[in-house]
């Protein structure tokens, strides 16, 4: 029997089952709140479609064959399996609970999402949280991803997004390099200087600056560049160079006096700035989970990325 035939007859054998328990047409059919006759003809249509004798009939007994009550048998494991299957679907969108895989990009999760993890967790003790490093491209169908935070000003439009906030892109250096190789006060002295980029890409050793009407495109070069922030940041604070970073990501080196920014009246654009935006796949039935996490970040990041 195909599935098609199966799931037609779902119904009526959840309805073979309770005349069974029942004991009786009449007992069956007050809880269905049909007619006795009603499901005597199911009971023959049932009995038509399996090619068996369900039940022993007489005036007074309702007997259930041998065969009947095999087919009783598995039919309350399929139906049992089907209500299973039911009230997943249903706490899936109500209790929250299970798994959800959240992926950001590698300075973001840790300057920015990764001090919010354990009191997400400790307030949903039922969640389990899965978080993935995502610096390039991902699909978050194919990579069977629930939600992703991407830095851009160009989002993905097959997607639901949620702005959460926006960041900018700084420029800094240590004092010593300062010291030693003097500040730039233009965009196109930094060819004269050794620059640390991400090398992620195949433009990210070039620097576009805006300030009023003046554009000026940069091809900055030095002798290390990683697509890792904290390692950057590292190599900067150690006079390696001018690094650029996302203003999360730099701030308290800045605070603490370990970097000053550089070029600081000149707005910089790369293949990252933008805005802050987390993106999910489109769904009529948003499982709870994933509305709680959304709606918690959203809260604890507004102030933090404003």
């Amino acid at each position: 029997m195909n599935n098609m035939k199966l799931i037609a007859l779902l119904p009526d054998l959840a309805s073979f089952i309770l005349i069974v328990e029942e004991g009786s047409f009449t007992a069956a059919a007050k809880k269905l709140e049909v007619t006795p006759s009603a499901l005597s003809k199911m009971v023959t249509r049932l009995e038509a479609s399996l090619s068996v004798k369900l039940f022993e009939r007489t005036t007074r007994t309702l007997i259930i064959t041998r065969a009947g009550q095999q087919v009783y048998d598995q039919a309350v494991i399929m139906v049992n399996a089907a209500k299973q299957a039911v009230e997943l679907s249903v706490s899936d969108h109500t209790e929250i609970s299970g798994a959800l895989t959240v992926a950001a990009p590698e300075a973001f999760l840790n300057s920015v999402l990764q001090p919010f993890v354990v009191p997400f967790l400790k307030q949903y003790p039922d969640i389990q949280l899965k978080l993935r490093v995502a610096d390039g491209e991902i699909d978050l169908i194919r990579d069977n991803i629930d939600i992703a935070f991407k830095l851009t000003d160009k989002p993905d439009e097959n997607l639901v997004l949620k702005e959460i906030g926006s960041t900018n892109l700084v420029l800094c250096a240590s004092p010593d390099y300062i010291q030693q190789r003097g500040m730039p006060s233009h965009p196109n002295q930094l060819v004269e200087h050794d620059c640390l980029y991400l090398a992620e890409n195949d433009r990210d050793h070039i620097w576009d600056f805006f300030k009023d009407d003046e554009f000026h495109s940069v091809s900055v070069s030095g002798r290390y560049a990683v697509n890792h922030s904290q390692m950057r940041l590292t190599g900067v604070k150690n006079a390696l160079g001018i690094g650029i970073f996302h203003d999360f990501v730099i701030a308290d080196a800045i605070k603490n006096g370990e970097v000053v920014p550089v070029l600081a009246n000149w707005t910089i654009k790369s293949n990252y700035h933008g805005g802050v935006a987390m993106q999910y796949a489109q769904t009529k039935y948003m499982p709870a989970r994933l509305r709680a996490f959304i709606d918690y970040v959203s809260d604890a990041l507004a102030e933090k990325l404003e």
